[in-house]
């Protein structure tokens, strides 16, 4: 057995593998275990989390599913080419790269897939399974990456939570990072939270929603009345073109007003408006127009405009979720892991929204994912790893 052979190794399971987010987080994760860039926007390479117990990012192996064709290393290509990766990275982490693409499986459904909902579960598990199996992993994180879909109408469950349901019946910890149903399902939740497993989510706060839960705290604070709050997200890529369907828009603002919803103590006037504009490729503005009133009534404006690259922003935070999450299955941790607000628009489980807070408490996980000292006590319940239980089997 060689030196690598036996350092613990822990698999990430990209729901929408050969995306560009996935693409990024895979690259990126090359880059910086290869000495190549450092781990900028990485909290977990922080010194609170120090001494956490974190997987190291060289220990990551990466597989997952997409029903998209496209090769993993093909794709960094045209990431390069676009500007969202640094010009010869593809090159510089072609193994890294080659080596994830032959752990890409198959998503579905697909058109024209007749399998029943049972078969596609019993299927994506099989396929998570082999790859814990095969790469002699210590346990996997199923983290979900994939393009928004529509909110859900009616028991059938979307692609999604078919991904979520699959993600419980292989014992994984699941972290939904799009706004998309997921464990969110009615047929899923209780069982999720009686599976022993951590699960995480949802919708990844990487720009807009970033800002307001910065933004919305500091007017509560000052005591200064909001009066409408409205932006305008401009953004291309696979995102821009899903959330041109006004049924997977609806699901992204969701998170957008509830940041505002509690930070403000009520909804100011005024919407979100998603455009899609294919020749901004992975690049997105957004831009907010905040009316608010100050002393003795005087009203006053503040106007934001952020630019930023969504692959960039956001797959730092995927590793961070995948480490904590690992950890917190390693620790025997269940249930909705509130702590990671810090992370989300729309998080599971209790927490505050304005960002110092949600920092504050994501620290303060971090101080409880330390390892125990000796002779400390016993850890809490749950699964120490990957188990071929049926706790995610959908029953009707």
């Amino acid at each position: 057995m060689s030196a690598s052979d036996s350092v613990p190794r822990v698999g990430v399971w990209l729901i929408g593998a050969r995306g560009s987010v996935a693409t990024t987080v895979v690259a990126g994760c090359a880059a910086m275990t290869a000495g190549l860039h450092p781990p900028t926007g990485l909290i977990t390479e922080t010194q609170p989390f120090t001494d956490s117990g974190l997987p190291a990012l060289s220990s990551l192996v990466f597989g997952g599913h997409d029903t998209v064709d496209c090769p993993l290393p093909k794709r960094a290509e045209a990431l390069a080419a676009g500007g969202v990766l640094p010009y010869g990275l593809p090159t510089a982490v072609s193994a890294e790269l080659a080596a994830a693409e032959q752990e890409i499986r198959p998503g579905g459904p697909l058109p024209g897939d007749t399998r029943t909902e049972d078969d596609l579960i019993a299927a994506f598990t099989a396929d998570i399974r082999s790859f814990v199996r095969r790469r002699r992993l210590t346990r996997a994180v199923v983290v979900n990456v994939a393009s928004t879909e529509p909110v859900p109408t009616g028991d059938a469950l979307p692609p999604s939570s078919l991904y979520a349901a699959a993600a419980l019946r292989a014992g994984c910890a699941y972290v939904n990072f799009t706004p998309s149903t997921g464990l969110h399902h009615p047929l899923l939740r209780r069982r999720a939270e009686s599976s022993g497993l951590p699960f995480a989510g949802r919708d990844g706060k990487t720009g807009q929603t970033l800002l307001r839960s910065v933004l919305g705290p500091m007017f509560t604070q000052r005591a200064l009345t909001v009066r409408a709050w409205s932006g305008t997200n401009l953004l291309g890529g696979g995102d821009g073109a899903s959330l041109a369907d006004p049924a997977a828009a609806a699901a992204k603002n969701a998170g957008k007003e509830r940041v505002l919803a509690d930070t403000l103590a009520t909804g100011p006037e005024g919407e979100v408006h998603i455009d899609d504009v294919p020749a901004l490729g992975d690049w997105k503005t957004a831009w907010d127009h905040i009316a608010f009133d100050g002393f003795l009534g005087t009203r006053m404006i503040l106007q934001t405009t952020w630019q930023g690259c969504d692959s960039a922003l956001a797959a730092p935070l995927v590793l961070d979720l995948a480490r904590l999450a690992a950890r917190a299955h390693e620790r025997g941790l269940s249930g909705p892991l509130g702590e990671l607000g810090f992370y989300f628009k729309d998080p599971v489980g209790e927490g505050p929204s304005g960002l110092g807070e949600q920092y504050a408490e994501l620290v303060a996980f971090a101080e409880r994912l330390r390892p125990e000292p000796a002779g400390g006590g016993p850890r809490e319940g749950g699964h120490p790893g990957p188990v071929d239980g049926r706790s995610g089997e959908v029953r009707r």
